[in-house]
């Protein structure tokens, strides 16, 4: 099922030294008839792994929940700050930012957000970015969007709170970090855990407790990479204990290229 809150109005270490990475090609773009079939065991064979409340500090606070028309209205879903050269960018899934290929007005982010208070601000989005194939059909190996927000009190998102830096060509099977905001809850949730391959196009994580609310949380490496975020396959994923992630390879470099030019 989707990750995300029904659908508002009438559409039912210092991000500096990390460098981008550019992408390797990865070829193929598989649809979902081409992916092996979902089951209840985890990526790495062993028990699945359970969500905790995230701790905040400076990891947590540069990821942070996606409103529609500020923090009273409806939450739509998780967004991550992405090292940029304007140092206002953000990275979500497609289908929060653009749902059925049109993008949402009105979309503010709040990094750090816990029990209802906004301690780094309320930021608003200014421009999206989402893929050709996404906006057309709603390809879910093209379910990534990157956002710009405008400043606030003359700062930039990524001088409020940091960054991390976007990684593509890595391939499956890393041990990433996963934080977001599940709507039942106030404060966000994260869980370690290797991913692993799901088909050619598109990786999986095994944790528990990643609801409606997590579509666009970012998939995190130690090193402070963004290698996925929660979308893809079924927008995420049709249990709340396996998500989804288009692996990250050069149509998201092209991407993220353009949400940056200029």
């Amino acid at each position: 099922m989707p990750r995300t809150s029904p659908r508002p109005g009438p559409r039912p270490a210092a991000a500096g030294a990390l460098a981008l990475l550019l992408a390797a090609a990865v070829a193929g773009c598989g649809s979902s008839a081409d992916r092996p079939p979902t089951g209840g065991h985890p990526a790495g064979g062993g028990p699945a792994a359970s969500a905790r409340p995230a701790p905040s500090g400076p990891a947590s606070d540069r990821i942070g929940a996606l409103f529609v028309d500020g923090p009273d209205g409806a939450r739509a879903c998780t967004a991550g700050v992405v090292h940029s050269p304007g140092r206002n960018l953000l990275i979500t899934a497609a289908h929060c930012a653009a749902p059925g290929g049109v993008p949402l007005d009105g979309l503010v982010f709040a990094p750090g957000y816990r029990d209802g208070l906004t301690p780094h601000g309320t930021w608003p989005v200014a421009g999206i970015t989402v893929d050709p194939a996404w906006t057309d059909d709603q390809d879910e190996d093209r379910d990534v969007a990157f956002l710009t927000v405008g400043p606030l009190d003359g700062r930039q998102v990524e001088d409020a709170v940091g960054a991390d830096a976007l990684a593509a060509g890595l391939g499956p099977g890393l041990e990433v970090t996963v934080t977001g905001y599940p709507n039942a809850d106030d404060a966000p949730i994260t869980c370690r855990a290797r991913a692993a391959a799901y088909g050619p196009a598109q990786q999986r994580f095994d944790c528990a407790g990643f609801t409606n609310g997590t579509s666009g949380s970012p998939w995190i490496t130690g090193a402070g990479q963004v290698v996925g975020v929660i979308g893809g396959y079924q927008e995420g994923g049709d249990t709340a204990d396996t998500s989804y992630s288009v692996l990250f390879d050069a149509h998201v470099t092209e991407l993220y290229r353009r949400a940056t030019a200029g």
